[in-house]
This record gives structure tokens, sequence and C-alpha cells, in this order.
């Protein structure tokens, strides 16, 4: 079975490409620059871009299975090829808000287009999709990591908000299983943490996990959205923002704490402390 993925050289990807050939699996690579991947020898790196479909005639020929990460405005386009070249089976990822938990979920930027994405896959026709719904991520922690180096500070809004945060492992995990197992098929698989945790607490555990103490400084959300505008889209700023507003004043309209990583895999989802504890080298 060969199976492609797209991301394989991002966080999430890495995690999947090391349970994949851990279960000995044949792992394709898609990749805009090869020759930067820094993939294990054992993966077949190939070129294309999930956004030039013409690229991508040669990387799906004689797959089986492909891991999708989610570049939305692409993913019509790639089932439409995958279907063509006989791929069997597809997992995408979207986010824990295309569930539509709340209220404030479906009036999201996102939520129309990872609804679409989702939808392009469901009515591809390819034989097996699966669908995951990740909670925020704990790597996103590392947007502190060059406050934290050089000055000991977190500076972001809303300390006290509130989510599920989820271990990059542990989507990688179940992206695992869903590629290589029957029994996925149609399902849309909500993935959260183990707890509900505070940009506060999130703090509190990179400093245990450095062992240096991080002061929070709180910004308003005009000064975080002005500082994020290089590498967030304006309507994924306004999400976050709305979400850590309502959370922080309100924990127990967060995204419900769910059980899906464990009935999965059988192992209980790692914490933000085990996460830190990971990360630790790149707040030191």
């Amino acid at each position: 079975m060969t199976i492609l993925l797209s991301g394989a050289t991002g966080k999430i990807g890495r995690h999947v490409v090391d349970n994949l050939l851990a279960a000995g699996k044949d792992v394709r690579a898609l990749s805009r620059r090869p020759d930067r991947a820094g993939l294990p020898p054992e993966v077949t790196v190939v070129e294309g871009d999930l956004t030039v479909p013409e690229s991508l005639t040669a990387a799906l020929d004689g797959v089986e299975s492909a891991f999708l990460f989610p570049v939305l405005e692409a993913i019509p386009d790639f089932v439409a090829s995958a279907k063509r070249a006989g791929v069997q089976r597809i997992v995408l990822f979207t986010g824990a808000w295309a569930a539509g938990h709340t209220e404030r979920d479906i009036g999201s930027w996102v939520y129309p287009r990872y609804r679409a994405a989702e939808a392009a896959l469901e009515s591809s026709g390819v034989a097996q999709w699966t669908i995951l719904r990740p909670a925020p991520f704990q790597t996103n922690m590392l947007w502190w990591a060059s406050s934290v180096r050089a000055e000991s500070v977190v500076r972001a809004p809303y300390p006290a908000a509130t989510c599920p945060l989820i271990h990059e492992a542990d989507i990688a995990a179940v992206a695992a299983l869903a590629l290589t197992e029957d029994g996925h098929h149609g399902a849309r698989y909500t993935l959260t943490g183990p707890a509900a945790v505070s940009q506060t607490e999130q703090v509190a555990a990179i400093s245990g996990a450095i062992g240096r103490e991080i002061r929070f400084e709180e910004l308003t959300a005009d000064q975080w959205r002005e500082s994020t505008g290089k590498f967030l889209r304006p309507g994924i700023v306004g999400d976050l923002l709305r979400e850590w507003s309502e959370t922080a004043a309100d924990p127990s309209c967060a995204l419900p704490v769910l059980t899906t990583v464990e009935e999965l895999t059988g192992k209980r989802p790692r914490s933000v402390d085990e996460w830190a504890a990971d990360h630790a080298a790149d707040f030191a």
C-alpha cells in the first residue's frame, strides 16, 4: 500500500510519517521543494503542489490512500484527481469549528470553508473517506517561543481563554489509523486534548518545562490583531478573538472535552504539560 501525504514536513505530518513508517507502510510525500523536505530516507519525496492540479498526476500514480493537509481551496481539485487516479481512501483534516458545537462556531469565518472542503470529499466518489476535526493545536504555543527565549514573557489577549488543545502527535495517531485500517469510512471525528486549559495554564506548563518563570503580559484585542496580521488571515484572527473573549468570560462555552482520541487509539491524549516537556528546547 502506497500512502501519499501532503503536509508531510509539518508538525503533524512528520508524526504521521513516523507512525506509518513504524507500521511498515510505503510512504510518499508531496512537496513543492523535495530537496528541502528533510524526511527519512525511507520516504519517497515527489514534487507537487496541492494548488496546481496538473502537478499531481505522477504523485498520485499507484497511490491507495492519501492524507490531505487543509489547503481548503485546493481540496475539490485534489479529490477529483485522486478519484481519477484510483485512490481508494482519503483522510482530510479540517478543524473542530466544522462540527458546529456552538453558534459561535457556525458563525465563524472558517466554518463554511471547512464544510465546503468536507463536502467536496464526501461527494467525490472515493471509496472510503474520513474527516478529522481537531481542536486548536497545542503547537500553537510556539507562537510565544521567541519572546519566551528573549524576555521570558508571553504577550497575548484574554489570559483566561479556555480550550481543550490537542497535541499534534495525537492528531497524527488517529490519522495513521484512518489511513491504514478499515472501519473509518464516513466518520467525522472531533479530536480534543484531555482537559480544557486556559492560556495562563499553558504558560505555566511551559514555565515548568524550562524551569524559568514566564510573565504574561496581556494585550488588547487590537494590539494582538496588529501583531498577527502578517501571518494569519483576518478571518481567522477574528474567529480566534471571538472564541477567546467568550471562553474567557464563560469557560463552559468552550469546545467540550471529548474522548475520541482514547477510544480510537487506546491511549489517553497528551496534556499541555507533556507537550511543553516535548518542546522545552524551543523555549529555552
